[in-house]
């Protein structure tokens, strides 16, 4: 007993002592020359290996009176105390957005509230006038629908005349248009529709709304940003910089007023975004000026007869429009940041254009995201690369980036509008109107200032720009852009003259065209940058193996294109989606010479509160040129309205003296057929209702699409004794509607010997898993999209799908035309016959697959 007792009390001291180690260990107070010499190694690594910290403390005396495992936990509480700051910091940020936010959501709640009651009182006052013509004489009545009319006729009040010419009379307009655009941002002096899509948040866009009822289009937006007021106006008012319609933008005076604000007359041109219509000018007067609550305010509004007087006539090639009072109310937000309003109100003259374009300058939502939402955005996007939150490759700063998106929508819409004064002359048609040749003998404009010594170049002639415009029917703009983006080869596989091809390759500026006379060439997309919600992206385009002739083949080289790519999310209402591209080398500079070309599809969506939006298309006889030619304005389909959009396209190149004529014929040529493949593109992409015509093109011998749809039915059920689709729907038409829209992935492709599979028709399903389209189809071999189990399970099973008629395959992973993985749980394949009982081509059904 005692010897137990003596054995309990020594191990009692022995755990005692243990703890008592834990404890010092655990408890460690280090002095502040220590802490420093930690602080310094968590700055240079804030997780250093066991190695690290025996070094550390080999190499600093003050720590050697620590444990390695003391520092071991030190480092861990710092990287915790790390963690927990950033955490905490951002939690006050989202805090601060959600306070800010919500301030201005309870703001648009009491002016929607104030519009309510506006309404329900109009509504009273409309009762009782209805009571009371009821009760007078038809005369009466007439006067009061009269008098109805012509007061939503002239909702904007007339202001007296004044002098423009006198600072008198310049600050009376900017105090004018101060109340009046006030009125408009924060409150009903427009009646403000919310834009479809755009919901409110903290990290959205903001508060999105569109104009009804009212003289113009106008747009207005709320938001939230991470940048003090000056520093967004000053963003702001260098429309240059985010505006990509504005081609120039000059202050011709500034005028400081008494109450610490400056009255600024400016000039300003905006670019057409067509051919077919005239670019737009507007001389505006500009006030900018603080408000008493510390807010600061930049707002504009044009020079007319009713405000002073017009400030001379419109340039040559220019309309003169109008801006309504317009501007930016900047609020600072408590714990920093802005809250922006912004209001856009503008009369671009829209009789001036041909009917068939007016939806173009009748849109609200156009001129939202052409402005109102891209200066947003643009701040956001600046505010974001403040604070280190965008991550671009490549090595170069968003600043350049973002110089190099410019120069090309710059580019390209100099090339769209050819404008005389920048050298631009038209040369003679062969005849047909549909492709129009421009030609521009100044090399510097567009390719650098190290052309400015024609010397350098003694054969150069210049730049030549062909451009077409067309009207599409029932195609979404940013589909047809993604399609034109992720499938060049769709669009720039043509034939060039060997001869003109041979009189450009010496310029790496030369031609805009990734596959010349048919010689194969694949397009890696190198992505470069995007903007923070992703509307935009810059890329670098490797076409590999380029060549230009049958001689060249050993010789190929690589071509790189900067290409820009904008306005290709489907949800976005009112959006222009384009795809913009220049050649470039291969390690180019950032003032790279830069010579664009690309596509522009805009939608003509007409005003749904006008007479627009039953307007006939008298013009379309002219523009719809589709699969069965020209469509008369009698013929126009008035159905699908909503879905038209007007294509732009816009191509140039670089010519030698002796070689214009040549290249002007090849460049007419280029532009032709790339309309045809892009209306051949566009009729097989458009949502319509499924028929025959919408299959590719099929190869020499293969069948109509319904034959097709029945012989993969019909040899479905011969092999394997089952039922591919209900037994009612096995006549004419219903076939194919039925395969068309089977819940699994149904595809056929080639059998040849000694030749690739290549993919000759697929369901919804099926081009939705290979993420491609019926006129891409063609071009994917089943190889491609097997990875390697499945290729060495479908060849062992070939022999008994030719055999048998069909088999089973097991679940795996296939690869899409993009590149991503697609599992599935079971796979059938099969042979389908045609009605001599012949094999005409191999079909795959893939089961309950999936991206992983």
């Amino acid at each position: 007993m005692a010897l137990s007792m003596h054995r309990d009390s020594s191990n009692s001291s022995g755990s005692s002592k243990h703890q008592q180690q834990l404890d010092a260990s655990k408890y460690v107070r280090y002095t502040p020359e220590q802490v420093d010499a930690l602080e310094r190694v968590y700055a240079e690594c804030p997780k250093p290996s066991s190695l690290r910290r025996q070094q550390l403390i080999r190499e600093c005396p003050i720590l050697s009176n620590i444990e390695p495992k003391q520092i071991k936990v030190w480092f861990q509480n710092r990287r915790c105390r790390e963690k927990q700051r950033k955490e905490s910091s951002r939690l006050q940020t989202v805090n601060r957005k959600l306070t800010a936010m919500n301030k201005l959501l309870m703001e648009e709640n009491d002016r929607l509230q104030n519009q309510v009651s506006h309404l329900v009182y109009e509504n009273g006052y409309m009762r009782q006038q209805l009571h009371t013509v009821n009760s007078t004489t038809d005369a009466s009545c007439d006067s009061v629908v009269l008098s109805g009319q012509q007061q939503q006729q002239n909702p904007t009040p007339q202001y007296p005349q004044r002098d423009a010419n006198s600072p008198a009379g310049l600050l009376a307009i900017a105090e004018e248009t101060l109340a009046e655009f006030l009125g408009k941002a924060t409150g009903t002096a427009v009646d403000w529709v919310q834009m479809i899509g755009m919901k409110p948040g903290p990290d959205s866009i903001g508060i999105v709304a569109v104009s009804r009822n009212c003289s113009g289009v106008a747009a207005r937006a709320c938001g939230l940003v991470s940048l003090e007021p000056t520093k967004v106006a000053e963003i702001l008012k260098d429309r240059l910089s985010w505006f990509r319609d504005c081609r120039c933008l000059d202050v011709a005076s500034a005028i400081p007023t008494g109450n610490g604000g400056t009255i600024e007359l400016v000039y300003m041109q905006v670019y057409a975004p067509t051919t077919l219509a005239s670019a737009r000018d507007f001389w505006t007067l500009r006030y900018i000026t603080s408000l008493e609550d510390g807010s600061l305010v930049i707002c504009e509004r044009s020079l007319t007869s009713s405000t002073g007087g017009p400030a001379g006539p419109p340039a040559t090639c220019f309309v003169r429009s109008e801006m309504l009072p317009s501007g930016y109310l900047i609020r600072p937000c408590e714990g920093g940041g802005s809250i922006i309003h912004i209001v856009d109100h503008i009369d671009f003259d829209a009789s001036s254009v041909p009917e068939v374009l007016r939806p173009l300058y009748e849109s609200s939502k156009i001129l939202a995201q052409k402005m109102t939402m891209a200066a947003l955005r643009h701040i956001r996007q600046i505010a974001q690369e403040t604070s280190g939150e965008v991550q671009y490759s490549g090595g170069r700063q968003p600043a350049v980036l973002r110089a190099l998106s410019q120069r090309l929508c710059r580019g390209f819409n100099d090339a769209v509008n050819g404008f005389v004064d920048d050298g631009w002359s038209i040369m003679s048609s062969d005849g047909v109107e549909d492709v129009t040749i421009a030609i521009n003998p100044s090399p510097s404009k567009f390719l650098g200032s190290q052309y400015n010594n024609l010397s350098m170049l003694p054969t150069f002639g210049g730049v030549l720009c062909a451009r077409a415009s067309m009207l599409l029917q029932n195609v979404p703009p940013a589909l047809l852009v993604r399609f034109l983006r992720e499938h060049r080869s769709e669009w720039a596989d043509y034939g060039v003259d060997v001869y003109s091809a041979a009189s450009l390759k010496a310029s790496p500026y030369a031609v805009p065209c990734s596959k010349p006379g048919g010689f194969p060439s694949s397009q890696v997309i190198l992505p470069l940058a995007q903007t923070v919600e992703h509307e935009e992206f810059l890329e670098v385009i490797r076409l590999e193996g380029h060549a230009f002739s049958p001689e060249d083949i050993a010789l190929s080289r690589d071509m790189y294109l900067l290409q820009l790519c904008s306005g290709i999310d489907e949800t976005a209402t009112g959006a222009c989606a384009q795809l913009v591209f220049a050649p470039i080398d291969e390690s180019f500079g950032d003032d790279a010479p830069l010579l664009p070309s690309g596509f522009r599809v805009i939608p003509l969506e007409p005003k749904s509160d006008g007479p627009a939006a039953n307007r006939t298309l008298d013009l379309a006889s002219a523009l719809d040129v589709g699969h069965g030619g020209p469509r008369s304005a009698g013929e126009a389909d008035t159905s699908n309205q909503n879905l038209r959009s007007v294509l732009t396209i816009a191509f140039q190149f670089t010519f030698e003296n002796h070689y214009q004529e040549s290249v002007a014929a090849m460049a007419r040529q280029y532009v032709r057929s790339i309309v045809a493949s892009v209306q051949r593109v566009a009729m097989a992409i458009a949502p319509s209702q499924l028929s025959s015509h919408m299959v590719p093109k099929p190869l020499p011998g293969s069948p109509e699409a319904v034959t097709l749809a029945q012989w993969i039915c019909r040899s479905y059920s011969v092999h394997t004794g089952g039922e591919l689709l209900q037994a009612d729907s096995q006549a004419g038409d219903a076939v194919l509607k039925q395969l068309w829209h089977h819940s699994d992935a149904i595809m056929c492709c080639t059998v040849k010997m000694n030749a690739s599979a290549v993919f000759t028709f697929a369901n919804q399903a099926g081009l939705d898993m290979l993420e491609t389209t019926l006129v891409a189809l063609q071009d994917i071999m089943l190889e491609k999209i097997l990875d390697e189990a499945g290729r060495k399970i479908l060849l062992s099973e070939f022999s008994k799908i030719m055999q048998q008629g069909f088999a089973y395959l097991p679940a795996g992973v296939c690869v899409s035309s993009m590149g991503r993985p697609v599992s599935y749980e079971q796979a059938v394949a099969w042979k389908v016959l045609n009605d001599d009982d012949a094999n005409h081509c191999l079909a795959f059904m893939f089961m309950n697959w999936s991206f992983v």
